[in-house]
């Protein structure tokens, strides 16, 4: 791949400052761009290499335009511009159109036009594949699963059976959707399973991590709204909704029948318990434990960050006091009370 200065700004919506017919041939850090490169500085506090890089081209906001050497692209978001720089430069290969020899395509499956099937791939019975979608290596889409337009399944995906993905949703390696919610009743000591007779319903411009486990509902359908990401190892629970625009770190864990709300950001190792709310615009810091409702937008967090073990140690023995404590202070504030 390899555009002009001119056509990259043209892409971005950038003003050109420099040389327009300059070639770029590919993305690079500051420090690591080569002449026929095009770079970017977002934060501030690397604008010292911006005298020092060698790239063709840097991508840049007005704020910071005038500690630049060379050629610019000025925008007004620059990381913006960086992300859909390097998707004209992505380098995935592309497997040929067509269903691969090796693949297993049960009766009354639909595929659109330019559809892509990797080997080992099987897709169920009655299943509809969307145009420019690529199945990849080992994936397995039970039967009478809808999966739209342009999407990519990397490989060795598994889709449980009736499962439904909207456009343009992109699922890395090991994710599973629509496996049993985790559904028991006791009974005399053991346990009885509850059918789950719900599905997973996940809509346009999702993008789903690697070994990330979406189960189905029990009743009703586990949903996942447009333009949610989801990062590697997550799990989201029977019936969960999660709304539109959120984004969840690495390790989250979220119990069964949680509400997520449009916008919201949970950072890695968060958990939430079953049966909550969280409002709009929600934002929980890494290894929070969420075991109430938040009606609020903003900023929540708990736990304790890391000290030396010494110190922990001291720390801990003094929180399983604090009880104590309150008592003996409750007390002399009541006999304080009584002087005054």
């Amino acid at each position: 791949m390899e555009l002009s200065l001119s056509e990259l700004a043209s892409h971005l919506g950038a003003e050109v400052r420099g040389d327009g017919s300059t070639r770029i041939g590919g993305v690079a850090t500051l420090s690591s761009a080569g002449a026929n490169d095009v770079t970017f500085i977002a934060d501030p506090a690397y604008r010292k290499q911006l005298g020092t890089t060698l790239a063709a081209a840097v991508i840049v906001s007005p704020a910071l335009i005038n500690d630049v050497v060379g050629a610019a692209l000025v925008v007004d978001d620059a990381y913006l511009a960086f992300a859909k720089t390097t998707q004209l430069f992505d380098n995935r290969p592309c497997p040929p159109v067509g269903v691969h020899p090796r693949a297993f395509v049960d009766e009354g499956v639909v595929l659109g036009d330019g559809v892509m099937i990797g080997p080992g791939a099987v897709i169920g019975r009655n299943s509809r594949i969307g145009a420019g979608t690529e199945i990849g290596a080992g994936c397995v889409i039970g039967s009478d699963c809808i999966i739209g337009d342009d999407c990519l399944l990397n490989a060795n995906v598994t889709l449980y059976y009736g499962i439904s993905i909207g456009d343009r949703v992109r699922v890395q390696s090991g994710a599973v959707i629509g496996s049993d919610g985790f559904g028991f009743a006791p009974n005399k000591g053991k346990w009885e399973r509850i059918a789950q007779l719900g599905s997973v319903r996940i809509g346009n411009n999702v993008e789903i991590g690697a070994n990330t486990c979406i189960d189905r509902g029990a009743l009703e359908d586990t949903v996942i709204e447009d333009d949610v990401i989801l990062d590697n190892l997550i799990q989201i629970a029977h019936n969960v909704y999660v709304g539109q625009g959120s984004a969840m770190a690495g390790c989250v864990g979220i119990a069964g029948s949680t509400r997520i709300g449009k916008g919201c950001t949970l950072a890695g190792g968060v958990g939430l318990a079953g049966h909550l709310t969280l409002a709009d615009g929600v934002h929980v810091m890494g290894m929070t434990l969420i075991t109430n409702s938040i009606d609020e937008p903003g900023a929540y967090a708990s736990g304790t960050s890391h000290m030396p073990a010494k110190q922990w140690r001291r720390s801990a023995a003094r929180f399983k006091q604090l009880d104590s404590i309150a008592k003996r202070l409750q007390k002399l504030e009541k006999i304080q009370e009584g002087k005054a």
